[in-house]
């Protein structure tokens, strides 16, 4: 059963919410797309395990007993333990031993050769059938929660402000929020940062045959353009601030004006806009309109980057690598890759999000080499270009105890690392540290450390 916790959503329009917790295994190709579901009992993950309290995982890397995961009730949350297994475990690239790992959504868990994905999802928006997979892709909590959203924001015509890092794939977004619409007109894409700073408010609103110099006929525009369908307004963060007022108005009235012209036209336009730049604090800087950004976000949609929904990556590049070879009428249609390779790839940080993904594929499919071994990665990824928190290639290093004359405070890194070592015994800690007990809860508050 789902274990269930009472968080406070508004959105959700309920203060009860049953999270799940669930382990997706993405590596090796022959156990990957299995999805075990997580309660709150404790299970054995293991080559030799048996159902319920037991996943099996039959792979010659994994141990007959090889990781346990514990619900702690107190906690409310899942812990990760080693059980002796022959070729360990790891956790967002850092080793497991006997004391409890605290799991986190997104976390990385490493048994042998064997790769899965701890998460959790919140339930509050429930995958929608509607929305089409191959527009908005991904088999994660985070993406399934995503296309919950755009299926219950579809049919409103309220604008609908999407918020993601470049690269998430917000384009996609906006084009299945105008097909799910069924709004007869068209979807016109406006990318805000390439309209021309003399000519911006003639390109939205168009202009009348001699407005200006160059006006040599009338332009409709893009609101007209997008009469009866979306409009997409790209990196709308980039919108210059003294036409900010204008677009507000033409949202609230639906009338717009075009340059030159002392006669206002009704467009029946759904506003669609998107953005990579923290708008809240371009408001608080004075380069974005407080009431714009209030009237765009009425529906306030966040795409994950691919680092947040770590069990789609390897998925991403077999899909990449069929459209890659589709477009070159190759016969390429998926990228062996090997344990340590996967290793370097899933924990990366991925900054660039899925066009970073597509330039790995592009560099890969040249290759001869199957599996694709780590050391033929290209360098910006072996370099840790963006690489994330815990690539396997840099374990933590023990923590030494400071000289006595030299008693200087511990990075929050080096303290945790402490206090996972000595199974968080604050007394362990602080003899490890030279410290006493009270400093080392100090430094727990301090650091806002979770205590398990």
């Amino acid at each position: 059963m789902p274990v269930t916790e009472t968080i406070t959503r508004a959105e959700a329009g309920s203060s009860q919410i049953a999270k799940r917790y669930r382990l997706s295994v993405v590596y090796p190709r022959v156990l990957a797309g299995r999805v075990v579901e997580l309660g709150s009992s404790s299970v054995v993950v293991g080559r030799k395990v048996t159902q319920p309290d037991g996943i099996r995982l039959e792979h010659p890397t994994v141990s007959r007993k090889h990781l346990a995961i514990h619900w702690d009730p107190g906690a409310g949350r899942h812990f990760a333990v080693e059980l002796g297994s022959r070729n360990g475990s790891t956790l967002n690239g850092t080793a497991v031993h006997s004391t409890p790992r605290l799991l986190e959504d997104n976390a990385v868990l490493r048994l042998g050769d064997v790769f899965a994905v701890y998460e959790v999802g919140t339930g509050a928006w429930p995958d929608d059938p509607a929305v089409d997979r191959d527009a908005i892709v991904g088999d994660s909590f985070a993406m399934q929660e995503v296309r919950g959203r755009v299926g219950r924001m579809a049919a409103d015509p309220s604008p609908v402000l999407i918020i993601g890092e470049s690269g998430a794939g917000k384009e996609r977004i906006a084009s299945e929020l105008h097909r799910l619409s069924k709004r007869k007109g068209a979807c016109i894409t406006l990318n805000c940062a390439a309209l021309s700073a003399t000519l911006i408010e003639s390109q939205l609103f168009g202009h009348v045959r001699g407005a200006f110099t160059g006006a040599k006929q009338a332009s409709e525009g893009f609101f007209a353009a997008a009469d009866g369908g979306t409009l997409f307004l790209d990196e709308i963060g980039e919108l210059p601030l003294d036409l900010q007022p204008k677009l507000l108005r033409a949202i609230e009235s639906g009338e717009v004006t075009a340059v030159g012209s002392t006669r206002s036209r009704i467009v029946d336009v759904r506003i669609v806009a998107a953005t990579n730049r923290d708008l809240p604090q371009e408001v608080e800087q004075g380069r974005f309109r407080r009431d714009l950004l209030a009237r765009l976000s009425l529906w306030l949609l966040e795409v994950p980057p691919i680092r947040r929904r770590r069990a789609d990556i390897l998925g991403w590049l077999d899909r990449l690598a069929k459209q890659w070879s589709r477009q070159r009428e190759r016969e390429l249609e998926t990228i062996e890759v090997s344990a340590p390779a996967v290793a370097t790839i899933i924990h990366a940080a991925w900054p660039d999000n899925l066009r970073g993904l597509n330039r790995l594929v592009h560099e890969l499919a040249h290759l001869d080499a199957s599996p694709v071994a780590r050391e033929v990665l290209p360098p910006w990824l072996l370099m840790g270009e963006g690489a994330g928190q815990g690539a396997e290639s840099a374990m933590p290093q023990p923590v030494a105890k400071p000289n006595a004359k030299h008693r200087t405070r511990p990075s929050r890194e080096e303290f945790v690392a402490v206090l996972e070592r000595v199974g968080y015994s604050v007394r362990a800690a602080a003899r490890e540290l030279g410290r006493d007990r009270k400093q080392i809860k100090r430094w727990i508050a301090m650091y806002d450390v979770k205590m398990p």
